[in-house]
Parts: C-alpha cells; structure tokens; sequence
C-alpha cells in the first residue's frame, strides 16, 4: 500500500464527504478520515492518503484480511498464546485455576503484540 504525502503549506484539501473515523491505524496522526476506500491521515504538518482495498466501515472482515493482516495475526497469536501458556500452567498444578488464567492472560497480550509488530514489520 502506497501512500502518498501532501504538505499542508502547499494544498490544504478536505475532500467533501470524508468521514472523520477511529477505524485505522493513526501513526501518530491528529484525525483520520475516510471516503470509500480512500484512507486519509491529518498531521500537523502534512497529509498521508492511501487506497485500501477494502472500506472497513463496509467490509470489515476482507479490510482485515487484505489491508490489515496483521491485526489478524495479533489476535491470533494472542489466543494461541495465553490459551497454551494457560491450560499448560492449569494442568501442571490444577489447584492455581486463578494463577493459569492470570498467566494466560498476561502471555496473550504479550504473544498478541510481539505477533503484530513482527507481522506489521514484515508487511512494510
């Protein structure tokens, strides 16, 4: 996915009908909007557009599995796991129900995040 960089000094541009969303990743911008498949990021400084595949407000499911993949295998790897990590402490010592469900928890949103920001890097 290409974007492309619009300074702000030299084109202060709002396409009419852009929808202002949360649906996206930010990367550190103030707004973001949306017109179709047209994903548009609001800096300080400039903005960044890039067509999506597929408009999540619309078709959520194929957005995340063709724009967003790696979302996906964040929570994957976040239910592979806290889910291993849980039921393997669970059936080591099954008197520590809340400890292996504490644990599962914990090694999911470490498993989940390690699994997106590897996944995202490599998708760049």
């Amino acid at each position: 996915m290409k974007e492309i960089e619009v300074p702000k000094h030299l084109r202060q541009f709002m396409l009419e009908g852009a929808q202002e969303t949360k649906l996206g990743d930010k990367k550190g911008a103030k707004k973001q909007y949306r017109y179709g498949n047209l994903h548009i990021r609001e800096y300080d400084d400039k903005y960044t557009v890039h067509m999506d595949k597929y408009d999540p407000r619309s078709d959520p499911i194929r957005h995340l599995v063709w724009d967003a993949p790696e979302v996906l295998i964040g929570l994957a790897g976040a239910i592979i796991g806290g889910s291993k990590v849980g039921s393997y402490l669970y059936n080591k010592n099954k008197s520590t129900k809340q400890l292996s469900i504490f644990s599962g928890l914990i090694a999911s949103l470490v498993t989940g995040y390690a699994s997106y920001v590897v996944s995202k890097k490599l998708k760049e």
